[in-house]
């Protein structure tokens, strides 16, 4: 039976059916606009490649690697979340927030679910919301894992906390809509060969993003350069995410390496997209952004919170970006952290726009405290 599904346009589709054109129209212009750039010639086309190269071996293989790992567990192993927070009773809010600090989305859109369904609490939602940090977790870890292994456990902390605050506070509020549908995505039914061949790069490149984190320096595996695999990858997740008819989550019932590559190609555009906008206005505008942030340092914190609202993993991703480079301090990474809800926020205003809302705002208390925190107690902290 055909069952509405919500997408960040506000559009409700049939399951099973592909997105409307201009949607699908729009990613095909963002794909030739990229490929244009990468095929440019002289420095522009040069630092593109060599940006997507960089996406890819440090972030993307990394991302397919632990989606697939966490969705063929849940294949072979068969769990229900959802019921086991139902029956968790004392520990929900614990188990609700370690799903909520699972890198990606996942966990916190299996709370929103289970809320929505009256197998958890307000206060599940609220830890796991303010757990999260979406996908641009996975951009940390392969990046920056030190700086990970603070702001993933202390998001985790914070969200157990506010979480059972919450349930103190306000328990039982808000009206529960049981039998609501929490599911973004039409189910995509098959494996199809173009999941397949977006795994192939994928274990080379692997290779590759490890030996680079161990500071090892790969030029070739199995006689391709390391350079190719990964434009030959990023063009095979450029064509699946074109195609898709994704919106950024996928159907629980696809399988493990179909909703890997489509996943994975979803975070890979905006990686790609952050990488490309910072360098391009460092490259060709000359223009010095950790130098025009310094002047109002003491709003950063507060400003990436703000961004954290917004729905979607795409601005949290540019945040971790202009951590990364130096542009912003770790106080405003950990504000963001704990204020972003990723693409759980999407389910969550289609099910119950109320709680959406309101648990949105609970995270900004603590993410205020915990940023500001980190601004005037340790302002150099893993900067």
């Amino acid at each position: 039976m055909a069952t509405n599904i919500w997408t960040p346009g506000n559009t409700l589709l049939r399951a099973g059916l592909s997105l409307p054109g201009p949607v699908r129209y729009g990613r095909l212009v963002v794909v030739l606009v990229l490929v244009a750039l990468a095929l440019a010639p002289g420095e522009l086309g040069a630092l593109t490649r060599s940006l997507m190269t960089d996406a890819y071996v440090q972030v993307s293989v990394f991302v397919a690697a632990t989606l697939l790992l966490f969705y063929g567990s849940e294949r072979v192993f068969k769990y229900d979340l959802g019921n086991a927070l139902r029956r968790a009773r004392h520990w929900q809010v614990p188990i609700a927030a370690l799903l909520g600090a699972t890198p990606g989305c996942g966990g916190a859109v299996i709370v929103v679910a289970a809320y929505s369904s009256g197998n958890a609490g307000f206060g599940a939602v609220v830890a796991a919301l303010t757990a999260t940090m979406g996908d641009a977790a996975f951009l940390l870890i392969a990046t920056r894992p030190d700086a990970a292994a603070v702001v993933l456990p202390l998001s985790l902390a914070v969200g157990v906390i506010s979480g059972w605050v919450v349930d103190r506070v306000i328990p039982n509020a808000l009206p529960v809509l049981k039998g609501a549908s929490c599911n973004i995505a039409p189910r995509i039914g098959r494996l199809r060969p173009r999941d397949i061949a977006y795994l192939l790069p994928v274990v080379p490149g692997l290779v590759a993003g490890v030996a680079q984190v161990a500071q090892a320096e790969i030029d070739t595996i199995l006689g391709l350069p390391v350079n190719a695999l990964a434009l030959i990858g990023t063009a095979l997740g450029l064509f699946i995410w074109a195609t898709s008819p994704v919106t950024a989550m996928t159907n629980s019932h696809d399988a493990p390496l179909t909703r890997m590559a489509e996943e994975t190609s979803f975070i890979s555009v905006w990686v790609i997209g952050a990488y490309l906008a910072y360098d391009y206005v460092a490259t060709f505008a000359g223009i010095d952004i950790g130098a025009l942030f310094d002047g109002v340092t003491p709003l950063l914190p507060l400003i990436a919170i703000a961004i954290g609202f917004v729905p979607g993993c795409g601005p949290q991703v540019l945040v971790a970006t202009l951590y990364l480079n130096g542009a912003i301090p770790f106080a405003a990474l950990i504000g963001n952290a704990i204020s972003n809800d990723g693409d759980a926020l999407f389910p969550a205003i289609a099910v119950n726009p109320r709680a959406a809302i309101l648990a949105t705002l609970c995270s900004a208390v603590p993410a205020i405290a915990v940023g500001y925190g980190f601004h005037f107690l340790a302002p150099g902290f893993m900067n």
